[in-house]
């Protein structure tokens, strides 16, 4: 399987740590993209100011494809790693959100 280099995009800016990981899991630039605008969970991130995001993969034998990326000027995203975690990964820290967000977005029906 041949891996082509992704490439800094106006949305996305990729680190080669990140280009290694995905040889390394077999991971697509597609599909880290995909868990990035549609995570199932949001943790604060291990290294200083990141964001870890969260998609479940796999039914018979199941994982977790993570990505930790971190915020620059004008929405862009620094894709910093990404990886495989074999099993359900436990919950660490959630990202913090204002209570009346919270209670908006319920109200809306957009969370439970």
């Amino acid at each position: 399987m041949q891996f082509n280099r992704p490439k800094n995009t106006d949305k996305y800016e990729w680190t080669n740590h990140v280009f290694g990981k995905m040889i390394f899991y077999r991971l697509a630039e597609s599909r880290i993209i995909r868990v990035l605008r549609n995570p199932k969970r949001v943790e604060k991130g291990i290294a200083a100011e990141t964001i870890a995001v969260m998609q479940p993969a796999g039914t018979n034998k199941p994982s977790e494809i993570w990505a930790m990326y971190q915020e620059l000027k004008k929405g862009k995203k620094r894709i910093i790693t990404a990886w495989r975690y074999p099993g359900v990964s436990p919950v660490r820290e959630q990202i913090w959100i204002p209570q009346d967000i919270v209670l908006e977005l319920k109200k809306e029906g957009l969370i439970k």
